[in-house]
C-alpha cells in the first residue's frame, strides 16, 4: 500500500478543491490518502478586514511563524511515500499558516527524505514564492520533485479587482454581475485532475526524475515571463517595507499601513505597466536569458548562492 499525504491550507477551500481533484486520480485500492490541514491556534478570518489584511504584510513576507494546532499522533506516525504540499501566496510569499508549519518540528519528522510535490493557488505571481518554498523544504531535508501553479488567468489589472471583491466581500462571484469570476478558474480546478496521473505513475515507479517533465506536458507551470522582473523587484520593495513595519507599533504601525496600502495601489497600477512596458523595449535582446529563466522557474531546481 502506498502512503500519501496530503498538507495544506486552504482559507478560501479554492486549494482544497484543486487538491481533491489531484487525488482523484491518484487514488486506487494501492494508495492510501490522509489529509493534514494547518490550523492555526489563532485563525485568519475570512473574509479579510482591510485592517488585518495588510497587518499580514510584514509577518508574511517576513516569513515569522505562528503557533499551530498539534498535527495528530496518527499522521505523525505514519512513514510516507509521497507528500503533496498544497499552497498559497500572500505578498510574494507563501503564507503565514504554510510557512510556520514549514519551520516547525513536526515538518522535519514528516517531510524528511520524502519526495514532495508542490501544489499552488495564486492571483497570478508565485515564482519568488516558489523559491522560498524550495529553501523551506531543504530546510527540512525533504526532496522537491514536482510543482504544480495553477493562476488567475485574467487580465492583471482585472484581476486585482476581482480579487479583493472575493477577499473582502467573502463570495468568489462575478462583480457586478459583469467582471468575470476571481481566482483560479473553475475550469482549471477541475482539469486538475490531469495532474494525477504522472505523479501516480512516478509514485507506482518509486521514480521521480521525470515527474516534473511529464507534468509540464500537461501544463502544470506557465511562467509569465513579463511578470518574472515584477516579481523579483518587488521582492526587493517589499523588503523594505517589511524591515520597516516589523519595529512599529499600535497607532505608528496602522499609520504606516495605510502609508503602505497607498504604496501597493500605486505599484499596481502604475509602477507594473511600465516594468512590463520595459520588458517589451528589451525582449528581443534579452531573449536567450529570458529562456532560460522560462526553464528555470519552470524546474523543481534549486540555483547555489
Amino acid at each position: 500500500m502506498e502512503e500519501i499525504l496530503i498538507i495544506y491550507y486552504s482559507q478560501t477551500g479554492q486549494l482544497f478543491d484543486i487538491l481533491k481533484n489531484i487525488a482523484s486520480t491518484i487514488s486506487d485500492e494501492k494508495v492510501n490518502i490522509s489529509y493534514y490541514e494547518i490550523v492555526p491556534k489563532k485563525k485568519f478570518l475570512f473574509p479579510w478586514k482591510q485592517e488585518e489584511f495588510y497587518g499580514a504584510f510584514p509577518e508574511t513576507f517576513l516569513q515569522i511563524p505562528i503557533p499551530l494546532e498539534s498535527v495528530s499522533p496518527e499522521i505523525l506516525q505514519k512513514k510516507y511515500d509521497l507528500v503533496i504540499l498544497g499552497y498559497t501566496t500572500w505578498y510574494l510569499t507563501p503564507s503565514i499558516p504554510i510557512n510556520s508549519f514549514l519551520k516547525s518540528e513536526e515538518a522535519k519528522v514528516l517531510l524528511a527524505n520524502t519526495p514532495v510535490v508542490t501544489v499552488s493557488a495564486s492571483r497570478n505571481m508565485w515564482i519568488m514564492a516558489q523559491e522560498k518554498m524550495k529553501k523551506l523544504l531543504v530546510a527540512n531535508n525533504a526532496e522537491l520533485v514536482g510543482n504544480i501553479a495553477l493562476v488567475d488567468k485574467n487580465l492583471n489589472h482585472i484581476s486585482v479587482i476581482t480579487i479583493v471583491h472575493w477577499l473582502m466581500g467573502g463570495k468568489k462571484t462575478k462583480m457586478l454581475g459583469i467582471f468575470p469570476k476571481p481566482g483560479v478558474s473553475d475550469k482549471d480546478i477541475e482539469a486538475a485532475s490531469r495532474f494525477g496521473n504522472p505523479i501516480k505513475e512516478a509514485l507506482f515507479q518509486n521514480e521521480y526524475s521525470n515527474l516534473q517533465k511529464n507534468l509540464l506536458d500537461v501544463g502544470a507551470v506557465k511562467v509569465d515571463p513579463s511578470l518574472i522582473a515584477t516579481d523579483i523587484r518587488g521582492n526587493m520593495v517589499f523588503t523594505k517595507w517589511a524591515d520597516h513595519l516589523i519595529k512599529k507599533e499600535g497607532k505608528e504601525r496602522s499609520k504606516w499601513l495605510v502609508f503602505f496600502k497607498y504604496y501597493l495601489l500605486f505599484a499596481i497600477w502604475l509602477i507594473a505597466p511600465i516594468v512590463f512596458i520595459v520588458f517589451l523595449l528589451t525582449y528581443i535582446p534579452m531573449y536567450r536569458k529570458i529562456q532560460r529563466e522560462k526553464a528555470y522557474y519552470s524546474s523543481v531546481a534549486l540555483k547555489q548562492n
